[in-house]
């Protein structure tokens, strides 16, 4: 479309960033900000006309966006478009003040009891790695399996190997987050979010903080999560990414949603 083009164009220009697409049949609902999947199926996470205030300032405009089991969205735009704040209202790290979100099932309504049950459905990975520095590799990945889900060090510690070959650095458990490179921490990160099994994982610009050698061995970690059919939404601006493994692309502007689908549809 002519005002994505011309988005991506003036990011591009002033960020030297690009956009991600993906292969989801998407229909606008009636404003700029909504768009909902035309399918039938049950969405896992359901967000409808969520807005998100800082103050004075609207990050979220009416957003609307249904996310199905197994599908990866992608979300891109410009900086300060509302990407991070959305993904950060699903697991509440940012409590939204209008619309509703749904996740497999629990409605947001603001309850311990839902914060609690999102908490173990969805992981997160963020921009900085966020490890504990004095914590070892192993320590960093077996904390929330033995503290949020009560197992027992031997099987958290079988689960931690388990996903650390998972992100290809198994010969890292013993070290600590200062004795890695930023692409190893990122995987650390991921695998940590791995040990506590959610259903679905939200991204927030996870390669971003990273040196250009190191992206890639983050991203091929990610592909394998798609291929094997993890819910995911990505915050990014790696194509490449999107190309290989996105069912969607969302694209955002000034909080709202201008624009969703195919890429050939959307860039």
């Amino acid at each position: 479309s002519q005002i994505v083009s011309a988005i991506v164009l003036r990011e591009m220009h002033t960020n030297a960033t690009c956009c991600l697409a993906g292969r989801s049949v998407l229909k606008r609902q009636g404003n700029l900000g909504s768009f909902m999947s035309t399918s039938s199926e049950e969405p896992t996470i359901h967000i409808s006309q969520v807005s998100k205030y800082f103050g004075d300032f609207q990050a979220l405009k009416n957003v609307s966006l249904d996310v199905k089991p197994g599908e990866r969205v992608v979300i891109c735009g410009p900086s300060g478009s509302g990407k991070s704040t959305l993904i950060r209202c699903i697991n509440q790290l940012e409590k939204h003040e209008e619309g509703d979100i749904a996740v497999d099932g629990i409605a947001l309504d603001g309850s311990r009891g839902a914060l609690n049950a999102i908490r173990q459905r969805v992981g997160m990975v963020f921009q900085q790695f966020n490890l504990f520095p004095h914590l070892s590799v192993l320590d960093n990945l077996t904390l929330g399996p033995m503290r949020a889900r009560s197992m027992s060090r031997a099987d958290a510690e079988k689960l931690a190997m388990q996903y650390l070959e998972r992100v290809r650095i198994p010969e890292q458990i013993d070290k600590f987050p200062r004795q890695l490179s930023g692409g190893q921490q990122q995987r650390v990160a991921i695998a940590r979010s791995l040990c506590m099994e959610p259903k679905i994982m939200l991204f927030d610009e996870p390669t971003s903080a990273l040196d250009p050698e190191m992206i890639n061995e983050v991203l091929d970690v990610m592909i394998d999560l798609a291929k094997d059919g993890m819910t995911m939404i990505v915050v990014t601006h790696e194509m490449g990414f999107a190309r290989e493994v996105g069912d969607a692309l969302v694209f955002m502007d000034d909080g709202v949603v201008v624009e969703a689908g195919h890429p050939r549809d959307v860039i």
